[in-house]
């Protein structure tokens, strides 16, 4: 009967380990709307171009590389690239849900072949079936268990860059089709991070027609992952269960 205490603290932490997780993981980000200008929006396909963007982050946005100013305006126009992700007009803010692949799979992911968040809104499709033009950012943190392998894959056009803890993991610039890239966040930080909370920061551009696929799938936990209901109360029964163990012991 003595083993009794330290079986149920197992389980529970089990509980508490398994049901912080369990829910789907909601990110909220905003979208900012333009005008088909020839240039930046509806302007050249220009097919894949990595190193568009330097590879740190150091502010609220990418900074444009000298090979990114080669085919990315940024003349403070309202297309401008300096606009992409600051514009402070025609935003409107987006949330997407990331769903558990599998009950206790640990991975998420959210996918739309069809992803157009401001058809009919802000400054309209522009006679065309959806609005094409625009950017969509998210600003979030998640958890980081150092040699645990966790990754994050993106599947989508057109330009996309993801940044963890400020460095950049995901570099798909270019107005191109899908593209998919995956990143491991044990080799992105090299063992330069210990295991805790970092930022994360994802930039989108839809550019062009006539697509716009947006997928992520994913087995980091992002900290504005809140638990359902139910999983809350398990886990509260948990942590009573736990405290009462404790007692006992005592």
């Amino acid at each position: 009967m003595k083993n009794i205490p330290r079986v149920f603290t197992i389980v529970a932490l089990a509980l508490v380990t398994s049901f912080a997780s369990a829910g789907p993981i909601s990110l909220t980000g905003t979208v900012r709307d333009f005008n088909a200008d020839g240039a930046n929006f509806e302007g050249a396909i220009t097919n894949l171009r990595t190193g568009a963007v330097e590879s740190t982050l150091t502010g609220s946005a990418p900074t444009l590389t000298a090979s990114g100013a080669t085919h990315i305006e940024n003349n403070g126009s309202d297309g401008s690239f300096d606009k992409w992700f600051t514009k402070a007009t025609d935003t409107k803010s987006h949330e997407i849900t990331l769903a558990e692949t599998a009950s206790g799979s640990g991975i998420y992911r959210y996918t739309s072949n069809s992803f157009f968040p401001i058809d009919g809104e802000l400054l309209g499709n522009q006679g065309r079936s959806h609005n094409y033009h625009f950017t969509y950012a998210i600003a979030s943190t998640f958890g980081y268990t150092k040699g645990a392998g966790q990754t994050f894959t993106f599947t989508g056009d057109d330009d996309v860059w993801v940044f963890f803890d400020d460095l950049l993991g995901i570099d798909l610039g270019g107005v191109h089709a899908a593209l998919s890239r995956t990143v491991n966040l044990d080799t992105l930080f090299a063992g330069t991070r210990e295991s805790g909370n970092y930022s994360f920061d994802f930039f989108f551009a839809e550019r062009h027609t006539t697509q716009s696929n947006l997928t992520i799938e994913t087995s980091l936990v992002f900290n504005n992952n809140v638990p359902e209901p139910g999983s809350l109360a398990l886990l509260g029964l948990a942590l009573a269960g736990l405290g009462f163990a404790r007692s006992r012991r005592a």
